[in-house]
């Protein structure tokens, strides 16, 4: 990651500092603070949502992907480019089940695109591009979203190229407002850069090895799973690596009600290979787990350096009402940065608060719950 274009690294500090800002005026404008306003409850947002829902599964395609040539495309790249350029209308591609090795890349602003497959394990997307190979980490991606307003269904996407290929991303994520439903993101070192602005994940299964989700996006992962593979000989695995550099991004990664589990052939390892939460990609570094399973094949420290004592002040890290064996802290690292949450501190941090405005996710169809969850 630390090849990662600076340009790239740039634009993320840029767009959510611009987010940051048009924040903090819809904010002034509201009467009384995030914080006060009634939020729903968990029933209420599974009736809202239910409503929501099967309006999103009547959704008829506008295009039909099928490699057998029953759709009007036998690529996904050949449907997306049929969308008209700055799109401001909802566009369903069904993307049928089938192996597409291709790298899909949703252009800037084609935005409103849904992507709905027959299922993570029946319709998938794979590529093999790496760093090992000389490509660029921002440029590895299987799928790359630089439109607003994306939507992936049932689908899964993957990069194949192994511990050996080093930084090889599975999906990039650099528009706003993204939203992920039982979508399945397997790889190895940084599967899933979430790059930059808002974006939402639910009963979503990402696996890999080091630092396999990365980036500065403001990011919540509700009910997803978090399956850490086996690495190559000497290395050892960290699920985030968040890469906040600007104190008015809004940044962040925050992880409620997930699944940590390890795929048996990382449990088998000999000698046991050494599996942190975290470490910090970037000086403000800032990630929120709560409400979680962690498996106990994570270390007792919870968390891993970058290097030496880079960032170890300044980042922010916290564990809330998590579960499992691996979630006692009793023995955890007790860096100046890690955060000890009141249940007020933890509610900030849900999407109703995080997001200043989470209609985006409310109108989607897809589930979601605005406070804390019951677990």
């Amino acid at each position: 990651m630390k090849n990662v274009l600076q340009t790239a690294r740039q634009m993320s500090s840029n767009g959510l500092a611009m987010v940051s800002n048009m924040s903090s005026i819809f904010t002034s404008l509201q009467t009384g603070s995030a914080a006060s306003r009634k939020l729903l409850s968990e029933e209420e947002a599974d009736l809202f949502i239910s409503k929501k829902q099967r309006s999103l599964l009547a959704l008829q395609p506008n295009a039909v992907v099928a490699q057998d040539g029953s759709g009007q495309f036998k690529t996904i790249s050949a449907a997306i480019a049929s969308v008209p350029q700055k799109n401001n209308q909802m566009f369903v591609i069904h993307v049928k089940a089938g192996v597409y090795k291709e790298s899909v890349e949703i252009p800037k602003k084609v935005n409103k695109i849904v992507l709905i497959g027959d299922g993570p394990l029946k319709t998938r997307i794979t590529g093999r591009k790496n760093y090992a190979e000389g490509v660029k980490t921002f440029h590895t991606a299987t799928v790359a979203v630089n439109a607003d307003e994306f939507m992936a269904k049932d689908i899964g996407i993957e990069n194949t190229a192994g511990p050996l290929g080093h930084q090889a991303v599975a999906l990039r994520v650099s528009g706003d407002r993204a939203i992920f439903h039982n979508v399945h993101i397997d790889g190895y070192q940084d599967t899933l850069y979430a790059h930059t602005y808002r974006q939402y994940y639910r009963d979503c299964s990402i696996s890999g090895t080091i630092d396999f989700i990365f980036g500065d996006a403001q990011a919540l992962f509700q009910n997803c799973k978090f399956v850490v593979r086996k690495p190559g000989p000497n290395q050892a695995c960290m699920v985030t690596a968040q890469g906040r550099v600007d104190r008015h991004s809004l940044g962040a990664t925050v992880i409620q009600n997930g699944d940590f589990v390890a795929e048996p052939a990382l449990l088998q390892a000999s000698p046991p290979v050494k599996v942190y939460l975290g470490r910090p990609w970037k000086m403000l570094s800032r990630t929120i787990i709560m409400q979680s399973n962690i498996g106990g094949f994570v270390a007792p420290e919870g968390w891993s350096v970058w290097q030496g004592t880079f960032a170890l002040d300044t980042l922010y890290y916290a564990e809330y009402q998590n579960r499992g064996p691996g979630s006692d802290q009793k023995s955890r690292v007790a860096w100046k940065g890690i955060q000890h949450f009141s249940p007020q501190m933890a509610e900030s941090w849900t999407g109703a608060i995080m997001y200043h405005g989470d209609e985006w996710i409310r109108n989607s169809g897809v589930p979601y719950v605005p406070t804390m969850m019951k677990v």
